[in-house]
């Protein structure tokens, strides 16, 4: 394909930013403007000149200006292939002239239904048909056609034409297409979304995602495999995707993936809590009055793990706590036999400014930890569905947002737990939650002692929470004694009771259901345990 002048544009957007300079320039360059409606009284109003849209059909705007470029003259004069004698004998005899370049911004349609109280009779009458139209239209015939679909592509387009005597090459219309192609996409699958939801069909027959590319990625999960980061267009709840970067390393696949896991931790407690998340599992985690104390009590959950993890704040990070950060190895790391210490990501609602300064400054990785802020949390919820690829097809479920659903809990032991008791089984319920399957949590007084994660058979997580208890015992902070005990889903078989006797656990949470459910039971009141059945599984593949 070769590069083709432009020699007439239509323009017609629904966001006036930056139009009135991007047809400045085209008039500038010897370009005919043809527009519509608001926008060409924008442009007008700039001092451009425009040939108004219906004195060039010589049809007029109809039906409340759901009709506009909806006409032969218009999408002939865009599909129309200029090597095509057959083409080119139709636009003589219908006296159709051609347009080079599109430039369309269509209805705002997922931000009108993003508002609260949007009706649907609001949400329908923003469904754009006109704008896709054209830019399809555009996009299908980019091989002479131009198309323009996004203030950033303006200055792209005038870069190219000033360069090339008012030519646009071949690769820059076939990459605009592939955006424009993207951007109808996109926009039918929202609309489709939301025709969904009206009807109930929470997983309708067909169903498309539409996420937008944020960063290309150094690499994958491994070096060998290529990675991007996308976004979801539901921006209602803070976090990860859209958190800012307020400097450090660039973020890697795995990072995002890991930053995730320990935000969506801290996000289940109302006091001040971090969380140490390492392989996608809580390394440490703690819930604490003081926010730096909540820090020291979660590194000791697991000194060695903790290591170049990602460090989880649901507070604003202050002076005090990015100084115990940079100094966790030399305050508690070295007595507690730990190998060093550094941070990959800090990510909280924000930094204090200080707090940065401190960060920064620490000799060796401090410049490289990336923070995160993602502004203040909120009990704000994306709509979004919870996505998993296997070969050849796609898993789609609801987010697990249950937290504690308490009304459901039931004490089935002779024993009942103590309020202290009640409260470690709380926290020790959120953690697991977010621990892969099989997943097995030991607390107490609102702090990781210990987790299992992602072993074959439930006694063997079991077994892994109690060694990494027995190992550092919360670093001296808290005693395993007393500790509560948390599994995912519900135990087979009662074994798993000998081991949190064993590491001196007296309270036990667990789903329930199982087969074995009264032997578990029997178990537990032979060993002196309280223990709860929640009614709800929390599997975490």
């Amino acid at each position: 394909m070769d590069a083709i002048p432009i020699r007439r544009a239509l323009i017609s957007v629904f966001d006036k930013k930056g139009i009135e300079d991007f047809a400045r320039a085209l008039a500038a360059m010897g370009v005919e403007i043809i527009s519509s409606g608001g926008t060409a009284k924008a442009i007008e109003a700039a001092g451009v000149k425009v040939r108004y849209l219906q004195e060039w059909t010589g049809f007029p705007e109809m039906l409340g200006h759901r009709v506009v470029t909806l006409h032969p003259k218009v999408h002939g004069a865009i599909l129309a292939l200029r090597d095509d004698p057959s083409h080119q004998a139709d636009m003589a005899k219908y006296g159709i002239e051609p347009i080079d370049l599109v430039c369309a911004g269509l209805y705002p349609f997922e931000q009108a239904i993003a508002k609260p109280g949007c009706t649907p009779a609001e949400a329908i009458e923003m469904i754009d048909i006109g704008g896709p139209a054209m830019v399809r239209a555009a996009a299908k015939n980019h091989k002479f056609v131009t198309v323009v679909t996004d203030a950033s592509q303006y200055e792209l387009v005038l870069a190219e034409m000033r360069a090339s005597a008012g030519k646009v090459g071949a690769e820059l219309r076939r990459n605009l297409a592939l955006a424009a192609f993207s951007l109808t996409a996109a926009y039918d699958s929202a609309i489709s979304g939301y025709l969904a939801g009206l009807v109930g069909e929470s997983f309708p027959k067909r169903v498309t995602f539409s996420y937008t590319k944020a960063a290309d990625l150094r690499y994958g999960e491994n070096p060998h495999q290529q990675g991007a980061f996308y976004v979801s267009p539901d921006g209602s709840e803070p976090c990860v995707a859209r958190a800012k970067l307020l400097g450090g390393k660039e973020i890697s696949y795995n990072n995002y993936f890991d930053a995730n896991g320990a935000l969506e931790l801290v996000k289940e407690f109302a006091d001040p809590a971090v969380a140490i998340i390492k392989h996608a599992n809580p390394a440490g985690c703690a819930v604490d009055k003081d926010l730096v104390e909540a820090y020291r009590k979660a590194y000791f959950g697991d000194v060695n793990a903790a290591m170049g993890g990602i460090i989880a704040v649901n507070r604003p990070v202050t002076a005090d706590l990015a100084s115990a950060i940079v100094e966790t190895y030399k305050r508690w790391g070295k007595k507690a036999g730990a190998g060093g210490f550094f941070a990959e990501i800090v990510i909280a609602p924000s930094f204090q400014s200080e707090a940065m300064e401190i960060i920064r400054a620490r000799e060796g990785w401090g410049r490289d930890v990336r923070l995160l802020e993602t502004g203040p949390l909120t009990a704000n919820r994306n709509s979004e569905k919870s996505l998993k690829y296997v070969v050849g097809g796609l898993l789609v479920q609801d987010r697990d947002l249950v937290g504690l659903n308490e009304d459901a809990w039931k004490v089935v032991t002779k024993r009942k737990p103590s309020a202290h008791e009640i409260d470690d089984m709380r926290f020790a319920w959120l953690v697991c939650k977010h621990v892969k399957s099989n997943a097995i949590v030991l607390a107490r007084d609102r702090t990781l002692l210990g987790a299992g994660a992602g072993q074959m058979s439930r006694v063997n997580s079991a077994r892994l929470a109690t060694q990494i208890a027995k190992a550092y015992g919360g670093g001296g902070v808290v005693d395993t004694a007393g500790s509560a005990l948390a599994s995912d889903a519900f135990f087979p078989f009662p074994d798993s009771l000998d081991w949190a006797k064993d590491i001196g656990a007296t309270a036990v949470i667990q789903p329930g259901g199982g087969k074995k459910d009264n032997d578990v039971i029997a178990r537990a009141d032979e060993l002196g345990l309280t223990m709860i059945f929640t009614a709800t599984r929390h599997f975490n593949h």
